[in-house]
């Protein structure tokens, strides 16, 4: 058989080169494991995302018959404010929520999961993740100085207004 695989010449030649931005992610006090790095690449008409962490809490599910059904899924965000710091009850409150760029003063933006904030989960295995996705939802500039945050389960993709994806686990400033 033979497969032929499309490959986006554009794409290839900026995963080798470097980043235009990325966030350097650390966990909370209660997830110190957590390290990760996020990177964004900035294309003619999308952006490219890419994930890549270690140190995941990883919660093995287990079916009814009791075969293992896999590790965790987080959720992942990028977030309005530009610090990870919080308070007790949440240490990177000043995050602050999730990131659209649709907004406008007095009306609202669009619903979750379309913030342009709302990305892909990530699908934990043995405590490491690593995703990539393209998008059109916002640039590497308009991202600049925002946060990005993983929670501490998968986003529903439904519930208003982040998804009931549980609390922030980990934090980092996205910088150019």
């Amino acid at each position: 058989m033979f497969f032929h695989t499309y490959q986006n010449p554009e794409i290839i030649a900026r995963l080798r080169g470097r980043a235009d931005a990325a966030a350097k992610v650390l966990g909370s006090r209660e997830y110190r494991a957590i390290r990760g790095m996020v990177s964004f690449y900035q294309l003619s008409n999308q952006v490219l995302v890419q994930a890549n962490f270690v140190g995941l809490p990883d919660e093995i599910r287990q079916s009814q018959n009791g075969r293992a059904c896999g590790g965790s899924v987080l959720g992942l965000h990028i977030h309005t404010g530009g610090s990870c710091t919080g308070n007790d009850t949440d240490p990177f409150a000043d995050a602050g929520s999730h990131y659209d760029n649709t907004l406008i003063a007095g009306t609202g933006g669009c619903p979750h999961p379309y913030h342009a904030g709302d990305l892909p989960p990530l699908f934990v295995n043995n405590g490491s993740a690593f995703m990539i996705v393209a998008t059109n939802r916002f640039t590497v500039e308009e991202v600049l100085g925002r946060t990005v945050i993983v929670h501490a389960h998968v986003d529903d993709f439904h519930s208003q207004p982040a998804g009931d994806a549980g609390g922030r686990i980990a934090c980092g400033v996205i910088r150019g």
